[in-house]
């Protein structure tokens, strides 16, 4: 079963994780929304279901501290998922 849950930011990990495993949809959806140049607060409010105006700094952290991690899977992160089959 997935995790809906967010921790502030997602593992420092140079191996995928059970938090990056459960969240593969959501790191697809903030490269889509980036993609589509969608603003960040617009992104955290539907993603990750916060409110950006109750603590700016913190959504935005949580934001580019998850999109950091979406890249990674996009460009090599992903290689570990394939192996998995």
């Amino acid at each position: 079963m997935e995790d809906r849950t967010f921790q502030m930011s997602p593992p420092d990990s140079k191996t995928l994780t059970e938090y990056d495993e459960n969240h593969l949809t959501d790191y697809l959806r903030l490269l889509d929304a980036d993609k589509e140049n969608a603003d960040w607060k617009e992104i955290v409010s539907i993603i990750f279901g916060i409110d950006p105006d109750e603590d700016e700094s913190k959504a935005k952290a949580m934001h580019e501290s998850h999109f950091e991690r979406a890249k990674w899977i996009s460009q090599s992160g992903y290689a570990q998922l394939l192996k998995k089959g």
